[in-house]
């Protein structure tokens, strides 16, 4: 676990932009279950491809005409419970900090692994994103 005042500025970047940060099992799981229409579901992580790629490129894949009509985050290795759940979303996924997952009507119809997002730009991120959300949203 990460100390709180190292992962909070790593938080806000995203929650300063809409998104709901989930910390327990529960919201998850309402959160999913619940949507209507799309969500994109963030994981977050510490790591330098989520600072220089993922979070840039998820903020600007917001600047499209279309996009998700709910955005939500968790966070690895600081919402360690939250993050598992969310993972079993994902499959047949493998579990991967960070990644982005876009639900319809809480089903999964794209997704972002770690391999996509740390050899890529945050331009190229944003790009495949807001292809998914012409598509989608």
């Amino acid at each position: 676990m990460y100390p709180p005042q190292l992962v909070q500025p790593m938080k806000e970047d995203l929650t300063s932009v809409g998104f709901e940060q989930l910390t327990t099992p529960e919201e998850v799981d309402q959160t999913i279950q619940n949507s209507k229409g799309t969500l994109l579901l963030v994981v977050n992580s510490v790591c330098g491809c989520a600072a220089g790629n993922m979070r840039p490129g998820v903020k600007l894949s917001l600047k499209n005409e279309k996009v998700p009509t709910q955005l939500a985050t968790v966070f690895a290795g600081v919402d360690g419970d939250a993050t598992q759940q969310a993972r079993k979303y994902f499959l047949p996924y493998p579990p991967s900090s960070p990644s982005i997952a876009l639900f319809k009507d809480g089903k999964l119809v794209h997704f972002l692994e770690r391999h996509h997002i740390e050899g890529g730009t945050a331009q190229m991120i944003a790009e495949n994103l807001t292809e998914a959300y012409n598509e989608i949203c």
